[in-house]
């Protein structure tokens, strides 16, 4: 049992020392082109994960959970989980990340953002981006609330959480709702963002990155994580970081020969992978963001 590769993380989430929060909403009534306010449904659990993995599908109404490290510094997170567009993983590539970052004094926001059916009417990366732009302006405009820095709001996003964060990084300021208060008149710029295994960026056609995602000159400096043989081709997340390297802004790209896809913290055997973490804690270190 103890040479089992998630041993150790199972052993660390019981030691963890972050508590979070009851699910806050992100919008004051039914979200924008919404007639419901559903906070989803979990599948079932499969068997065979041990870990096990949280899957939340039917999402209509978007929230997230505080997690508040015992010493915050004053750096916040906003969390943006994968699953596809169609679900959302707030466990895997949530509340586990949050539990790692609070061991570095970090309060995380782990938004459980609305997943789409249909992506043919509704790309799937829409909604979620309405989401996460709300979510980081809310955070930046009630900082004290939560005792953070409104000039120290990043973002972590995986997977499909990581198309919505690029797009979200290259969105120019522009709102992808109509406004409705004084709430999104706040900047929905992260001041840093770390994209982890960022899906689907690469247009396999044009080869280059897919339509609406163009790096800009105001870009935050930006922490990137993939692996070689992924299906979700490394190739866009490289070609995020040529873009961030000509506008001479911050960012580091680590691409590892294995590991495939959909890991967030988790160990992979035969993978070095797991140790993304380590790389990404050195690198907000050196963007003076763990300290005080």
């Amino acid at each position: 049992m103890l040479c089992r590769p998630w041993f150790w993380l199972l052993c660390w989430m019981l030691g963890a020392n972050c508590c979070a929060s009851e699910p806050i909403d992100v919008w004051p009534n039914v979200a924008p082109g919404e007639t419901t306010r559903q906070v989803g449904e979990k599948l079932p659990a499969r068997a065979e994960e041990v870990p096990t993995v949280t899957r939340v599908i039917n999402i209509t109404r978007p929230t997230f959970t505080v997690h508040v490290p015992d010493k915050p510094n004053g750096t916040a997170i906003v969390i943006l989980p994968g699953g596809g567009f169609g679900k959302v993983v707030p466990d895997k590539e949530g509340s586990e990340a949050a539990e790692w970052l609070g061991h570095h004094g970090v309060t995380c926001f782990v938004l459980s953002y609305r997943t789409t059916d249909d992506t043919k009417k509704t790309p799937g990366w829409f909604k979620p981006l309405q989401d996460a732009q709300r979510t980081v302006a809310m955070i930046r405009a009630q900082a004290q609330r939560w005792g953070v820095r409104p000039d120290r709001v990043g973002l972590l996003a995986f997977s499909a959480g990581g198309q919505v964060g690029a797009r979200l990084l290259c969105d120019g300021g522009q709102l992808a709702y109509q406004p409705l208060d004084e709430l999104d008149r706040v900047s929905h710029r992260p001041d840093f963002a770390l994209l982890v295994y960022p899906w689907n960026v690469y247009d396999n056609q044009t080869h280059q990155l897919v339509d609406g995602l163009s790096v800009p000159p105001n870009a935050p400096p930006t922490f990137l994580v993939h692996t070689h043989d992924d299906r979700s081709s490394s190739l866009g997340a490289a070609l995020l970081y040529v873009g961030l390297k000509q506008h001479n802004i911050p960012a580091e790209l680590h691409i590892y020969g294995n590991g495939g896809h959909g890991y967030g913290i988790r160990p992979v055997q035969g993978s070095e992978i797991s140790s993304w973490t380590g790389h990404a804690a050195h690198w907000l270190e050196t963007q003076g963001l763990l300290r005080p």
